[in-house]
């Protein structure tokens, strides 16, 4: 990468490394004035990457300078970890005048995950009201509807007319410092309908708000989960939407910046949980990383255990034809990665419900047929390359029927797999790679050397 590109992409987060040095430069003069200049202008979450890009020590040295400049909305935007030990080295006060301005749904997201002493320090830091609501939206089921929503709410009667409305907005009333729509309730307090703040805006005040409501009208019961509001949002295109609880009463709303915070989360959940890291990130410790990595690692040597027994079948036939050791792992090679591009495929459509009881005959069929071209394609290749290499024929046959069973396998496995596993309720993303693998390994070794048993010894 240019640096004239580099410098383009630092900008794009407002910081640059030239910035990390200034501050980091004032930290060492404990210069709060300076930091303060540099600090005060950055968007929030563009300090929070700053704090992600320097070290713990930095990062210490770096609060005690900039006494007070802490916020609740920089430590919503920070890295889980990073939070976690920021949080700790903030007194009661700070912590208290950096939570008391966010919106509930942001405090439940900046405690949910800490240990019971922070979140308690968090709590004692809110007043009474709003300490009881982020309590009420806690004991609601992890990554559900209730845990995300916001309990601030632009709620008017469903018989009410625009002017009604806009003197109401213009009351003296306490609104969110964000929203998209005007929620429409009934007397029992179940939302109805809902309408936006330009057609509020655009509409003659004589006009019936059941006149000017959305088509897209969607709502969602506190313990819906977070993958299902996510996808919703998503293939509605909503902006906003009302959370109910067992009554169909009005609790809460569910945001666009909540709902795709959710969506990104899924799918970066997706392809951590792909590669068998877990929910790592950079800020996680050496001992915290192995933890997660560890496990999945000790399957793979289990799974490569499992091959290498296959080969240990084959002792006589590989010893016979020293070609067989050369070759041999091209097959399984070729089957690993095929297996993973349908597997990825697989995972990705099931995590945006395109891949459906209606369709995964259909899938599965085309990956099969895929595998099948790919891999006469490639027999062909390797066939001449095994007699060109090893001047014998019937080598190169072996190695190319072997070519077309583990493709097509890997066609097979990489899609029926997470399907299957998606059917008893396992995460597909987590588990299916250590299979698709074993597979791939186990049909490729067996099938090579099994052939070249038979038809050249």
């Amino acid at each position: 990468m240019s640096e004239d590109l580099q410098e383009i992409e630092e900008e794009a987060f407002g910081v640059t490394d030239r910035l990390i040095e200034d501050v980091l430069e004032a930290v060492a003069a404990e210069d709060a004035a300076q930091v303060d200049e540099l600090l005060d202008p950055l968007h929030p979450a563009d300090v929070a990457h700053l704090f992600e890009q320097i070290d713990a020590r930095d990062r210490k040295d770096l609060l005690v300078v900039w006494k007070g400049g802490m916020d609740g909305e920089i430590l919503s935007e920070l890295d889980e970890g990073i939070r976690e030990e920021i949080i700790e080295s903030l007194t009661p006060a700070e912590l208290a005048e950096a939570v008391h301005e966010l919106e509930s749904d942001d405090v439940v997201d900046l405690v949910e995950y800490l240990d019971e002493d922070q979140q308690e320090a968090v709590l004692d830091a809110l007043d009474a009201t709003d300490r009881s609501i982020v309590e009420k939206a806690l004991a609601y089921p992890e990554e559900s509807a209730g845990r995300h929503m916001q309990v601030e709410v632009v709620r008017v009667p469903d018989f009410w007319d625009v002017g009604q409305t806009i003197d109401y907005l213009r009351s003296d009333i306490d609104l969110p410092d964000q929203f998209y729509h005007v929620v429409m309730v009934d007397p029992r307090m179940k939302p109805v309908a809902h309408v936006t703040l330009g057609r509020v805006l655009s509409s003659p005040r004589s006009t019936k708000l059941r006149e000017i409501t959305e088509d897209s009208f969607r709502t969602f019961h506190v313990e819906d989960t977070a993958a299902d509001v996510a996808h919703t949002f998503n293939h509605y295109h909503l902006i906003s939407a009302p959370v109910v609880d067992d009554d169909d009463r009005l609790v809460g709303m569910i945001t666009i910046d909540d709902a795709m915070t959710l969506l990104d989360e899924e799918h970066e959940e997706d392809i951590l949980r792909l590669a068998g890291v877990g929910e790592g990130s950079l800020s996680d410790s050496v001992i915290e990383t192995t933890r997660q990595r560890f496990p999945w690692l000790a399957v793979n040597l289990v799974t490569a255990v499992i091959a290498s027994m296959v080969i240990a079948l084959f002792e006589e036939t590989i010893a016979g034809l020293v070609a067989l050791a050369v070759l041999m792992p091209i097959v399984a090679s070729m089957g690993g990665n095929a297996g993973t591009q349908s597997l990825t495929v697989a995972v990705r459509s099931i995590a945006t419900r395109d891949l459906t009881d209606a369709n995964v005959w259909r899938v599965i069929r085309r990956e099969v047929l895929v595998g099948l071209v790919n891999g006469i394609a490639f027999a062909v290749v390797m066939g001449i390359v095994g007699f060109i290499w090893f001047g014998e024929p019937m080598l190169g046959l072996v190695i190319a029927i072997a070519m077309v069973i583990n493709l097509v396998v890997a066609g097979l496995a990489g899609t029926g797999v997470p399907v299957l596993l998606e059917k008893f309720g396992v995460d597909p993303a987590l588990a299916s790679g250590a299979f698709v693998t074993t597979v791939t390994d186990v049909v490729g070794f067996f099938a090579f050397l099994g052939l070249s048993a038979v038809i050249l010894l």
